[in-house]
């Protein structure tokens, strides 16, 4: 099993110097009012100090992109002697300084004139007005968006506060909170069927976003396609798992302790043989990079997000559905509640548990391939998102995929917004802190059964 995962990816053969990016970063499009993209234009990026970034140039889409090292206040300057003569910023502000916690959308509309008869002048010309009054430039580091004279917003999706902020905050942990439930709910299911807590399901998560970076970027195939192709592959990797590891430990009598180990030996052989195949640099897709968000007043939202996010929320309800109703879904759930029995009424306890890993691994795969849309994909992408899947697990009740699916929507929302009152960088221990509250005073979960212990 592991020798084919390696096989698939020396055969596929990832450039690694593919589009690289760092899991933070500043990006946008360039466009007139025409929606025509602007290529060839300079964007600076500076740190608190003043210090120089790097600099990136729009490409012929309009879309440009910097990666950085770490999160933190940075300035962004876009070189309006750059611009296609007879353009600029529209409200006269090409620095901007940005909050950045994650990948960060930074947008600078541009115009051809700011008033009639007035041209282009540098920052540090003052404006005369037509009854001869002559007024200083605008301070461009401290100006309040809400004094601009024509009442035009910033180019920029910037650090509101109050509604504004809330509700983006919200939709954005409700969105995480789906991208945690798609792997939530296959962990779930694999536990409740085999009470083995798999510590490599992280890194089928990272499997789905490297299938589909390879397609994508190796065989030039359409994201949606490639992530089709990731989905199936991360069935047939569940399947290879079960057949070629957990079976065999399972008719032997592993206990469940000694699968659990193996299975963090199993999660390290894929991660670091993606890091041999793959490199160490985070990648991103071909598409959807840059891409121009939606802006609805108290919420701006990016359309990869909207669809990806509905989605996962279709799957997830198409799961539930099926465990429910039919005859495979009520299959699984008398495996969960009692091997034994449900064996006895002539249900094939492995034939469910192999589908429950095929449907695990299915769940995982479209995971990885959907937050690497988003923030790119790095071969250890899976092994942060594992504590979050857990605690998400623990928080619904051990072995209930709905209990998986309503800790990851909880578990989504509290990480986004506790960054309305600690620092970006301290989101995700927030989320192991419910973890240890919930298992020091409900250890069974939000939907967990009690259970008689010895």
């Amino acid at each position: 099993m592991s020798a084919a995962f390696a096989g698939l990816l020396l055969g596929l053969g990832v450039n690694s110097s593919a589009v690289a990016q760092d899991a933070f970063g500043v990006r946008g499009t360039l466009e007139n009012q025409q929606d025509e993209p602007i290529a060839g234009v300079s964007i600076t990026v500076t740190d608190a100090t003043g210090n120089e970034v790097a600099t990136a140039q729009s490409a012929e889409d309009g879309t440009w992109a910097i990666p950085l090292e770490s999160g933190g206040t940075y300035t962004v300057t876009l070189d309006e002697s750059t611009l296609p003569d007879g353009l600029l910023v529209r409200n006269g502000r090409p620095q901007l300084e940005v909050e950045v916690s994650s990948d960060r959308t930074v947008l600078f509309p541009l115009d051809t004139q700011l008033a009639e008869g007035v041209t282009p002048q540098d920052p540090g010309e003052s404006t005369t007005g037509e009854d001869g009054a002559t007024s200083a430039p605008e301070d461009e580091d401290s100006a309040d968006p809400d004094e601009a004279a024509d009442g035009e917003a910033l180019g920029e999706i910037e650090d509101e506060s109050g509604a504004t902020r809330v509700v983006s905050l919200l939709v954005s942990g409700l969105h995480f909170g789906l991208m945690i439930a798609l792997a939530s709910v296959g962990l779930s299911m694999v536990f409740g069927t085999t009470g083995l807590t798999n510590f490599s399901h992280g890194d089928l998560v990272t499997f789905g976003g490297v299938m589909a970076l390879l397609f994508n970027i190796t065989f030039g195939l359409p994201v949606w396609l490639a992530a089709i192709a990731a989905v199936v592959l991360g069935a047939a990797f569940g399947w290879a798992q079960d057949a070629g590891l957990w079976k065999p430990l399972r008719k032997r009598g592993t206990g469940l302790v000694t699968m659990m180990i193996i299975s963090i030996g199993v999660a390290m052989l894929i991660r670091y043989a993606t890091l041999f195949f793959v490199g160490g640099e985070r990648q991103r897709y071909n598409e959807y990079v840059g891409q121009k968000p939606w802006d609805f007043g108290w919420l701006v939202v990016t359309p990869k997000e909207v669809v990806t996010g509905s989605i996962a929320l279709v799957v997830c309800i198409l799961v539930g559905l099926a465990l429910v109703f039919t005859r495979l879904g009520k299959a699984t759930r008398a495996v969960a509640d009692n091997p034994a029995l449900a064996s006895s009424t002539g249900i094939d306890t492995n034939k469910v548990i192999r589908l429950v890993w095929m449907i695990g691994g299915a769940l995982a795969a479209m995971s990885g391939v959907f937050l690497s849309i988003s923030d790119g994909v790095k071969f250890d992408m899976g092994q942060h998102l594992l504590l979050l899947i857990f605690a998400s697990v623990v928080l619904g009740g051990l072995g209930t995929a709905f209990g998986a699916f309503l800790g990851s929507m909880i578990i989504g929302v509290f990480v986004q917004m506790s960054t309305l009152v600690v620092a970006p960088e301290l989101k995700y221990v927030g989320a192991l802190a419910i973890l240890i509250i919930i298992m020091l005073t409900r250890p069974q979960g939000i939907l967990g059964r009690r259970e008689r212990i010895g």
